[in-house]
């Protein structure tokens, strides 16, 4: 019978890396040892076709990118990029890595973005308020264009849901709104700047995922759901759609991120942006649940009091967030 002492010595000769939990020293975590550089770079060599494309664009060496990304594929533990005389380009993994990667790159930047934005640093300022979907997924993006236009002007964002968003405009205390709500008062300005789709999820483990038909709207209709709270766009665009005497909600919670985890935690199905769940979606986390008829689009507005002045910077915040949206179709059809 053999011992463990004997096949020691004939183990530790075996070529690469050992895969037991009692041998193999426990991995550093990812925190300590990433950097966005990294990520910038495998990102750039998708977007601009080379390795030295990518590191000319991020102001570095090519021989200290090339050392960074043997590093992230060392921590890793798999290849990123396949290495010739004729260049470098993305494995398979690689390819999958990209789009993981730019998932972090795109929060880290709606981070500084929205960051600044609440920090409202500047000499002017442009006070804009916005519901919770607006704000996470598209004001970022809308808030850099704007900057890039007129970087001496801070943008002091304050995040509401779209009934508070509506107060705020008609008390005056910000000069532009971004609302999710169908429900609008008819002394305001309002105009279409992105067109979104709503979506039925549910966790892997409910029924729902499960089932092989359509979902009647119906029977979402008489489905207890985890919810927004009152006055969210969300919950008041689904009133008007389904039935607005819907059972009550299983649990109330005012962030799309905190629904998606009870509905990951199996609470219950959901309705929510498709931008708010494609994360949670792609990584399987979430089940998409067919619906019978017709999409549930709606239509995200800007909303204003008075008229806004040419030139004036709430304008041109609006400009660029109707030519600067996230995929969608911008309607310029005001009232």
């Amino acid at each position: 019978m053999s011992t463990a002492a004997e096949h020691g010595p004939q183990q530790s000769r075996e070529p690469g890396p050992q895969h037991t939990h009692q041998d193999s020293p426990r991995a550093p975590h990812i925190d300590s040892w990433l950097n966005l550089t990294m990520l910038r770079l495998l990102v750039g060599v998708a977007d601009r076709g080379s390795l030295s494309a990518s590191a000319r664009a991020a102001g570095i060496a090519q021989s200290n990118a090339s050392r960074s990304l043997r590093t992230l594929e060392r921590r890793l533990g798999y290849t990123l990029l396949r290495r010739s005389t004729r260049g470098s380009t993305l494995t398979q993994e690689g390819v999958l890595t990209v789009e993981w990667a730019r998932e972090v790159l795109d929060g880290v930047d709606r981070l500084s973005a929205g960051a600044d934005a609440l920090a409202h640093r500047g000499q002017e300022e442009l006070a804009i308020g916005a519901s919770m979907t607006i704000a996470e997924h598209l004001l970022p993006g809308w808030i850099g264009g704007f900057r890039t236009r007129r970087p001496g002007v801070a943008t002091q964002l304050r995040v509401m849901n779209s009934a508070q968003v509506i107060e705020a405009v008609t008390a005056g205390t910000v000069a532009l709104g971004f609302v999710e709500t169908p429900d609008l008062p008819a002394d305001l300005h309002a105009v279409t700047v992105f067109t979104d789709q709503l979506v039925v999820v549910a966790g892997p483990g409910h029924p729902w995922a499960r089932r092989t038909e359509p979902l009647d709207p119906a029977e979402l209709a008489t489905t207890a759901l985890v919810e927004r709270e009152e006055g969210s766009g969300t919950r008041a665009f689904l009133d008007r759609l389904v039935d607005d005497h819907r059972p009550a909600p299983l649990v109330e919670l005012n962030s799309n991120s905190a629904i998606c985890q009870a509905v990951v935690e199996g609470i219950g199905p959901t309705v929510l942006s498709r931008l708010a769940v494609e994360g949670y979606l792609r990584s399987g986390q979430l089940t998409e649940i067919p619906t019978r008829g017709p999409r549930l689009d709606r239509l995200l507005q800007a909303v204003w009091r008075g008229r806004l002045p040419d030139g004036g910077t709430a304008a041109e915040f609006l400009e660029v967030a109707l030519g600067g949206g996230h995929g969608g179709c911008p309607s310029h059809n005001s009232r």
